[in-house]
């Protein structure tokens, strides 16, 4: 029997508000534990929350993003469960009016294919605490409670863990570049819940599905989802009968492990929120969202490929980040050759930054300087060689490369006379390489173009070294 995966996303993203959604205590990452509350984040008695605007705003703002129809009229719920983490024993969220719902992202495949994952709907709500277990016993920081959340629903049209680690990329990219979350994975800002089941191969019914909670990396998305699907297909194929359930991922053993049953619905007991008023939405306030929306990363890309004529991957590289993404847009239209700004960007540039790991908001020189190092070695002033040295000191000091250039004495020669001595002089000192080249070895020539790039210190022009080294090795 052949078994295909079905899978859907939950993806809780925290909003990058000031201040948490009903209450004015910050947001801010870290801090003292229990140190950024108040007796509306702690649900004290007699406490009244007030719904942050900003908090709507977002959300409405990332249903655009995503192809989603925006719900006019609509309310905050509240979610009853009694856990350590949840200090008023139900979680302010929303549950039959969410502010989104019915939208979409595309994703290429491998193939080059495009396919559509449908979004059911989007929700506001608040975050929970968080606990910490301890050899001395379980304590709990409340300064996220209250923290705003949205949560995407995907709808089950996932087949494979590398489509939903696809589409947990995208997504993550969207929210990033609208600047409604930071979407930092690793302190918790941006966490999936994987839902999946498997089902032989042509039936349109669904299996038996199982919930992983709280997944923070592709890595371990795509990971927890493969172990599952395999556990899936092993329990069906020895007869072992399959329950909804909850589970979580373990990245000591590679496998998930059982918490809870899974919970339906009606086990929440939701009911309408009856300190909130409900919410009214104008047109003309979505409209104004609407308007705010950047040029999406997968827009710039396909226009990077359309208008500056550069790879796909390369596009998509590029596109990863806002900043690096308008860094080469601005280079490219100032130095005239978008692929050498690609080139440089994606190479040299990216290693440094790598290696001290910055990000590109943080270099020292900008896409005019950039341009003008590419301009020096179009026009024949500094060979490429050299150009690797003089973005290092771009890099360092910030300085012009013109300046660099000057003060370091790199201008390229270009006197053919000048290269033809040293030239000569290498040919006439390594004999065995006129043999090998003679005997049919052509790497010898560039082993002599090496030499001369050596003793010219790199700055002989890479072009008429290689055109005198051929012509005078050839007559030897």
């Amino acid at each position: 029997m052949e078994f295909e995966s079905v899978i859907g996303l939950e993806v809780h993203a925290e909003l990058s508000t000031k201040t948490k959604i009903y209450c004015g205590c910050s947001t801010e990452f870290g801090g003292m534990p229990n140190s950024r509350v108040c007796p509306v984040c702690l649900g004290l008695p007699g406490a009244l929350p007030v719904l942050n605007k900003k908090v709507v705003e977002y959300g409405i703002k990332a249903g655009l993003a995503l192809n989603c129809s925006i719900t006019k009229i609509g309310r905050m719920d509240r979610k009853n469960y009694f856990y350590p983490d949840c200090s008023k024993d139900y979680q302010i969220t929303q549950d039959e009016l969410p502010i989104c719902r019915d939208g979409y992202i595309e994703i290429e495949l491998e193939d080059g294919s495009i396919k559509r994952v449908g979004i059911e709907r989007i929700h506001m709500e608040e975050d929970a605490g968080k606990l910490l277990h301890t050899e001395a016993g379980s304590l709990v920081d409340f300064n996220r409670c209250g923290v705003p959340l949205i949560e995407i629903v995907s709808k089950p049209d996932l087949r494979s863990p590398a489509e939903a680690t696809l589409y947990l990329q995208k997504l993550k990219s969207i929210l990033f570049s609208i600047g409604v979350s930071d979407c930092k994975m690793e302190q918790g800002s941006l966490r999936c819940d994987g839902n999946i089941s498997i089902r032989e191969k042509g039936s349109s019914e669904y299996g038996v599905r199982a919930e992983i909670k709280n997944v923070n990396s592709f890595k371990a998305l795509e990971k927890a989802l493969e172990f599952e699907a395999k556990r899936h297909e092993e329990a069906i194929n020895d007869g072992y009968t399959l329950t909804q359930e909850t589970r979580r991922w373990d990245e000591n053993t590679g496998t998930t492990v059982s918490m809870r049953s899974k919970e339906a619905a009606n086990d929440y007991r939701y009911f309408p929120e009856g300190d909130l008023v409900t919410l009214n939405i104008p047109d003309g306030w979505v409209e104004e969202i609407r308007a705010t929306i950047p040029e999406l990363p997968y827009e710039k890309a396909e226009r990077f490929v359309a208008e500056y004529g550069i790879p796909k991957y390369d596009a998509g590289v590029l596109t990863l980040t806002s900043a690096m993404a308008d860094f080469f847009d601005e280079a490219a239209k100032l130095s005239g050759d978008p692929k050498a700004a690609s080139n440089w960007l994606m190479g040299d540039v990216s290693r440094m930054m790598n290696e001290k790991d910055i990000a590109v908001e943080e270099l020292k020189f900008g896409p005019s300087q950039l341009s003008e190092l590419i301009k020096l070695i179009n026009s024949g002033t500094i060979s490429n060689s050299i150009g690797k040295k003089v973005i290092e000191e771009m890099f360092v000091t910030g300085k012009n490369p013109q300046n660099i250039v000057e003060e370091s004495g790199l201008v390229q020669n270009n006197d053919e006379s000048e290269i033809l001595e040293v030239v000569k002089k290498i040919i006439s000192d390594n004999p065995k390489s006129v043999e090998d080249f003679k005997s049919g070895k052509k790497r010898a020539v560039g082993f002599i173009v090496g030499l001369v790039m050596k003793e010219t210190k790199g700055k002989a022009n890479p072009q008429i070294v290689n055109k005198l080294v051929n012509s005078e090795i050839a007559k030897a």
